[in-house]
């Protein structure tokens, strides 16, 4: 028989799931690599309209995404998610100059952005930042 407390404690060391929308493998795949540094399951979807599949499926914690990939930029992933998962964290990733932190020029503002290159410690802040 299970002790309420033994439930939540199993329940705090459950690691949170992270969903990495990236069309270049060997970037998701990098990044999977460094959330699991801090603890963090990822699950990777190739573009906008894997992920959104996914987000139906699955609970995630936080969606990092590329802005630039085939299909559906990061951007109107962000709007998607936003609408249909308001309280999921989005943060953008790009390798390109972003003056206004990755907007759209519509309301929806990602919560987080990542330059790329991007350090461990960059990864770090955001995690302890968003979740």
């Amino acid at each position: 028989m299970f002790k309420i407390s033994q439930l939540v404690a199993d329940n705090k060391n459950m690691a949170k799931s992270i969903l990495i929308v990236d069309d270049n493998p060997n970037m998701s795949s990098l990044l999977s690599e460094m959330l699991e540094i801090f603890n963090y399951e990822s699950v990777r979807a190739g573009d906008g309209i894997e992920a959104l599949s996914k987000l139906e499926k699955n609970n995630f914690s936080m969606v990092i995404t590329d802005m630039r990939m085939p299909n559906m930029t990061g951007l109107e992933l962000l709007e998607k998610v936003k609408e249909k998962y308001p309280k999921i964290p989005v943060v953008l990733i790009s390798g390109y100059s972003v003056e206004n932190g990755g907007t759209n020029g519509n309301k929806i503002k990602p919560d987080g952005f990542l330059a790329k290159p991007f350090m461990m410690s960059d990864i770090e802040q955001l995690l302890n930042s968003l979740l």
